[in-house]
């Protein structure tokens, strides 16, 4: 009987331990992000885990764009997610959507958008707007993504270049994908991206941003979820993200991170 009681309140015991743990695991903060911050947040994230003592649960999403893995497109469905990190121009429509805090907004970084072929071809020189012209001329093909960078690329560079008409034929928006590893496999003989974006694709080179009086910054912010179920946690996030403590690691993935630059 005694040996009946011991094994039931050890199961008791088992049982409670078990609970406990999911209800920790229910509460870990949930980071929603693009690609474009990805390599920071990736060296970032166990820094603030270990500090916080807090484990981080993150999915990876354009900022903009229908298809199914975007980010604006996973809260639309009832996706939880405590904290995003995207292109400026998207929590800022997401606030006026009512996801996410009004307040909470920051940005974090600036990128500039960057050239890549594949790895072992001629490298163009693109350091002047001629050259980038002539360079997107003779192309065979070219690819850039469903995000920021592409849409500038599709709406604004090619038309400040007057070869609008002419990249129509061989220029193809790639969603979800990085660009990278479409030019890595040779899908397209050149690629533009967020440099950061770029960065972290093997069978690449890098040829460098575009030049400055046709470039396009764009900015990484965070912003929390407002029925996000730890937020406490998440402003503890964003306020480490947008931290001086935070720069080197930002730089280091080809950004320029906002706290520091003066």
């Amino acid at each position: 009987m005694h040996r009946w009681i011991a094994k039931s309140k050890l199961g008791l015991l088992v049982v409670t331990a078990l609970m406990m743990a999911a209800q920790l695991r229910a509460q870990d903060v949930k980071v929603m992000s693009s690609g474009g911050f990805a390599a920071a947040y990736k060296m970032l994230g166990p820094q603030f885990e270990k500090a916080a003592g807090t484990h981080l649960d993150s999915i990876w999403g354009p900022s903009m764009g229908t298809t199914a893995g975007a980010i604006p497109v996973r809260l639309a469905r009832g996706e939880s997610a405590d904290v995003v990190i995207m292109v400026r121009s998207a929590p800022d429509a997401l606030v006026k959507k009512g996801y996410v805090e009004p307040d909470s907004v920051v940005d974090l970084a600036r990128s500039p958008i960057g050239m890549a072929v594949k790895a072992g071809a001629p490298v163009p020189d693109i350091s002047t707007v001629d050259q980038l012209r002539k360079v997107l001329l003779k192309a065979r093909s070219v690819a850039y993504s469903d995000s920021a960078s592409g849409v500038y690329i599709q709406a604004q560079l090619f038309r400040k270049l007057g070869i609008e008409d002419q990249m129509k034929p061989k220029s193809h928006m790639i969603p979800a994908t990085p660009v990278g590893e479409i030019v890595a496999r040779g899908q397209a003989q050149i690629g533009f991206q967020q440099i950061s974006e770029l960065k972290p694709i093997p069978g690449i080179t890098i040829v460098g941003p575009i030049p400055q009086q046709v470039q396009s910054i764009t900015v990484f912010s965070a912003g929390i979820v407002k029925k996000g179920p730890d937020q406490k946690s998440a402003r503890d996030l964003v306020e480490f993200l947008a931290s001086p403590d935070a720069c080197n690691a930002i730089r280091q993935t080809g950004l320029d991170p906002v706290a520091c630059t003066h």
